[in-house]
């Protein structure tokens, strides 16, 4: 028969995974370093973007996020205070359209921003060392949109490699579809990639068949 400690374990395991699991950016671990960022900024990113995610709190305060961290109180300050001066973080004000109660929330993307443009760095020093890498699958987008990608965008097709572990293929076949169709955007080549992922559409041909009978083709 399971003993009091044994259930009371079992009972804090299953309450931990109800809670699920924080989405740390990858690009943070790897870049945070080069960003002068230290592993007490990390975690206090980490735990704006836990409150965020799970708890829905737009500002969390200055007690509740010391409350998680084991750095002493005046670090966290000191922190927080060099992530908001160099632009990491910014609080907005914003105004709740129903009640037209103003409130103030943490915007994290200037983080992603700066991630992105780390990354941007990072791939514009490895097509310089290799040249022939620029006959890509970027070179494939630029040559669609018509223009140089953003940061953003540099990051969301890595994104779609790296993490979403589409093959290079499939993207380039998601980005012919959305020529195709005239709808030429980002989001569009997303929510493609994702109900092909839904149909277990995993080589360019099986998008080509896949197309032709959502079209109506025979």
């Amino acid at each position: 028969m399971e003993d009091h400690e044994g259930k009371l374990l079992r009972r804090a395991l299953f309450a931990g995974l109800r809670e699920g699991s924080t989405a740390v950016p990858q690009s943070l671990l790897k870049h945070y370093r080069g960003l002068n960022l230290s592993e007490i900024d990390v975690m206090l990113i980490v735990h704006l973007i836990s409150f965020l995610e799970k708890e829905g709190k737009q500002f969390p305060t200055i007690e509740e996020i010391q409350s998680r961290m084991s750095a002493p109180p005046d670090k966290v300050i000191a922190s927080l205070q060099k992530l908001l001066k160099e632009d990491f973080i910014r609080i907005e004000e914003e105004t709740d359209p129903l009640s037209g109660i103003k409130y103030e929330r943490y915007n994290l993307e200037p983080l992603y921003r700066h991630l992105a443009e780390r990354a941007a760095e990072e791939l514009e020093r490895e097509l310089a060392a290799d040249p022939a890498a620029r006959d890509d699958i970027y070179t494939a987008f630029e040559q669609e949109f018509g223009r140089p990608l953003t940061p953003m965008e540099l990051e969301t097709i890595t994104a779609w490699l790296d993490k979403d572990r589409y093959p290079e293929e499939l993207v380039r076949a998601a980005l012919k579809e959305a020529v195709f169709s005239g709808k030429v955007h980002f989001r569009y080549i997303d929510r493609i990639l994702l109900d092909w992922n839904r149909n277990r559409i995993a080589t360019a041909e099986q998008a080509k068949q896949y197309s032709k009978q959502f079209r109506g083709f025979r």
